[in-house]
């Protein structure tokens, strides 16, 4: 009898979503996370209605709807004039969190529904599938340890070792960039997102709880990367006119923006959730979100197939699969209006975001923005 009916590495918000949801099943799980402590770094913050959605499903909306920022709409602008105006209305609400506060409600969650699931400290370094189970080899603070279970989920990012050790290809979509990102202060009570798509490059403005505000920057045609509080401040001031209050010794984090997805959901009894299965670009914002729905669908099929003892995961493949096609497609047309444009490409970008903005196809641009039909 293996130790454990699914092992998932990883303990990232996909992966401990999907713990939770097993375990309010009564799947016994356990989560290999090699972190020692939660992962501090703000990284994603927008929740859509799909995430929120799943966020319920494990009796955890409320909380991120006390504890989140709501968007009452956003703007998009160039050089000095909104070309473009949108609401969220309230059934498809557009909620800011910092993502360790997303992990902290997460994490705290699982505890209470298992209190020995989360495994903190345990890096995997090899999975094997033996056929009738999977040994993982774990390693510790005390040394190595085998860990096994009759299924292994992999949400380990997108530079996922299992997917490399499964050797799945990566394949690249559509869209790329790169872009410098900074949070600053702002005790305005603005809640609106504001997108400045400027000749040199996009400027992305989000509003997040606590008086702060998240500012993002596409890389201008020079390829100048704004390393330093000073250049960031810069290039934000010169495209936008706002000078955001941003500390001088904060170093602004730098990203490339990039999209995959692999060649198959998994093999045997090893498969893959979230990043490890498909790269989105942050911009746009549905990442996270469609990792949570992946989630709450792979959860839907292990429950269904754990008493006959054998998985097939193919509909999950095709189903996840598909909906990433529509996500990538999605951010690679927001990343493409956000690059550097002048001359007649730069007045058909205007005209197209003043089209996608009025009164007849408002409702539509906003459930794109929103995952709609994802």
């Amino acid at each position: 009898m293996p130790d454990h009916e699914v092992v998932i590495v990883g303990a990232g918000p996909v992966g401990l979503l999907l713990a939770c949801l097993l375990v309010q099943d009564g799947v016994d799980v356990v989560v290999c996370e090699r972190r020692a402590a939660a992962d501090p770094r703000t990284r994603a913050i927008g929740i859509h209605r799909p995430g929120l959605d799943a966020l319920d499903a494990v009796e955890l909306g409320p909380s991120v709807r006390r504890e989140a920022l709501r968007l009452d709409g956003g703007d998009v602008i160039s050089r000095g004039r909104t070309l473009a105006s949108l609401t969220f209305t309230s059934d498809r609400p557009v909620l800011v969190l910092p993502q360790q506060q997303t992990d902290a409600l997460l994490r705290e969650r699982l505890r209470l529904l298992s209190p020995a699931a989360l495994l903190s400290g345990h890096a995997v370094r090899t999975v094997r599938d033996e056929g009738p189970f999977v040994r993982i080899s774990v390693h510790t603070g005390d040394g190595v340890r085998e860990i096994t279970g009759a299924l292994v989920v992999a949400a380990d990012g997108v530079r996922s070792a299992r997917r490399e050790e499964l050797g799945i290809a990566w394949r690249p979509r559509a869209g790329s960039g790169a872009y410098a990102m900074a949070d600053a202060a702002d005790l305005s009570g603005d809640r609106r997102a504001r997108l400045y798509c400027e000749p040199d490059g996009l400027v992305e403005s989000f509003p997040l709880p606590a008086g702060r505000r998240r500012w993002v920057v596409r890389q201008g045609s020079t390829g100048a990367e704004p390393v330093t509080a000073a250049a960031f401040l810069a290039v934000v001031e010169a495209r936008t006119g706002v000078r955001p209050d941003v500390p001088d010794e904060m170093a602004p984090s730098v990203f490339d923006a990039a999209q995959h997805t692999a060649r198959s959901h998994g093999r045997g009894r090893v498969v893959l959730l979230g990043d490890a299965q498909h790269e989105i670009s942050p911009i746009g914002g549905q990442g996270m979100n469609l990792g949570w729905m992946d989630a709450v669908h792979l959860a839907e099929r292990i429950v269904r197939d754990r008493d006959r003892g054998s998985y097939d995961f193919r509909g999950y493949g095709r189903r996840t699969r598909r909906s990433a096609r529509v996500a990538q497609r999605r951010s690679a047309f927001y990343m493409s209006m956000g690059r550097p444009s002048n001359g007649i490409p730069l007045a058909a970008r205007d005209g197209l975001i003043r089209l996608l903005g009025s009164r007849p196809l408002r409702r539509a641009s906003a459930g794109l923005i929103t995952m709609r039909g994802i």
